[in-house]
This record gives structure tokens, sequence and C-alpha cells, in this order.
């Protein structure tokens, strides 16, 4: 996979990465998601969904790269893209010390920038365990049909950095199928929504 460097036209089809690129160059992203809503005063080319990117107006873009991640989005897109001629960099993150190490990956050899200091800041920050609260939580991220956050996946393993326990932590599949009845029963405290299953939940963007 051969990479400009350093990346001056990034293409982002993950919203955290999107956050990840704006805050620290700004300026070198020309395509997002709909779904990429951070920073609110993001202006950038929207190329859809990350389940459904507008493959024809990525490449119009020529970017030097796009971000795309193995869980969130598609392995026919990245295929294609690569196929077109496109470079794309996958990561792939399941823990926050994966996070960072994927991040750091990110940043040197897919952008060939600095890592940046926040970042350093923020593995600093994460690196203090937290005390456990004993409160059980339940994360919906999809409906018809529910699913919610189980076991092995970098949210589970943030709420377990919160102190929190994860209601479906023990299930065998990563993302479980649930019927909305299962929650209530699960005997959680809360009831915790991702801010992008809140705008999919309700409909908007």
């Amino acid at each position: 996979m051969e990479i400009l460097h350093p990346a001056s036209r990034i293409v982002s089809l993950v919203p955290s990465l999107t956050e990840a690129i704006a805050a620290t160059r700004p300026d070198t992203l020309v395509g997002a998601t709909d779904w990429c809503t951070h920073p609110a005063d993001l202006d950038v080319r929207r190329v859809r969904g990350t389940k459904n990117p507008d493959r024809a107006a990525i490449e119009s873009l020529k970017p030097d790269v796009v971000l795309a991640n193995r869980e969130e989005n598609r392995e026919l897109d990245v295929q294609r893209l690569r196929e077109a001629g496109v470079t794309v960099w996958v990561t792939e993150i399941e823990t926050v010390d994966q996070a960072f190490i994927s991040m750091t990956r990110m940043f040197v050899d897919a952008l060939g920038w600095a890592s940046p200091d926040w970042l350093a800041r923020a593995e600093e920050v994460w690196s203090t365990p937290a005390r456990t609260t004993g409160r059980r939580v339940a994360v919906p991220i999809w409906r018809d049909p529910w699913m919610v956050v189980g076991a092995r996946t970098f949210t589970g393993d943030v709420l377990d950095r919160l102190g929190l326990v994860n209601a479906f932590g023990d299930s065998d599949d990563r993302y479980p199928h649930v019927e909305l009845g299962a929650i209530d029963r699960a005997g959680v405290d809360l009831v915790l929504l991702p801010l992008a299953a809140v705008l999919f939940l309700t409909g908007r963007r």
C-alpha cells in the first residue's frame, strides 16, 4: 500500500477517526460520512454512511488516504476502493489499549505525521484504573433487531475501565441480538445510548 507522506487529503469513514483528524490537522479532512457529527462545525464533502459509502464521491476527492475500521466499514467497500486505486488504511480496535496502539500507527505510518500530544495525554489518563461501582448497564446500538454491546468490544472495555458492569458482557457474541424486554430483565441500573445510536433510534442524523 503506497501512501503519500505527509498525507494532506483525507477521507474518513469512521466518526471517531474524523474527530481525531479534526483535533489534529482539520485542514486535511476533505470528506467524511453523514454520521460524522463532531466537531459540530465540520464542513467537508459528505460521502453517505459507514455501511454504504459513495465510492464515486470518495474517488472524486482524490484522497491521499481513506481511513476505515474493520468493524465499522464493509470489507467489500474497502476492496472496491482499493481496486479503484484508492489507498485505504483500516484500523482494528477492540480495547482501549489497542486503540492507542492503532491510533499511533495511523498517525505515524498511515499519515506520516507525528503522534499528537493529545493522544499521549489521553493514554496517560486512561492508564489509571477506575474503582468498580457495581452499577449494571446495557448499551443498545441497533434496532430491528435490537442489538446490544456484548463481549470483546471497545465499548465493553471502556465500561469496565469506568467501573461499570456490562449486563451483556458475558455473552458469546460481541453484539448479541436481544428482545427489548431482555434489557429490563437483565436488572440494569442504567441504559446508555451512544450518540450514533441515539441518532439512529430516533431517525435523526
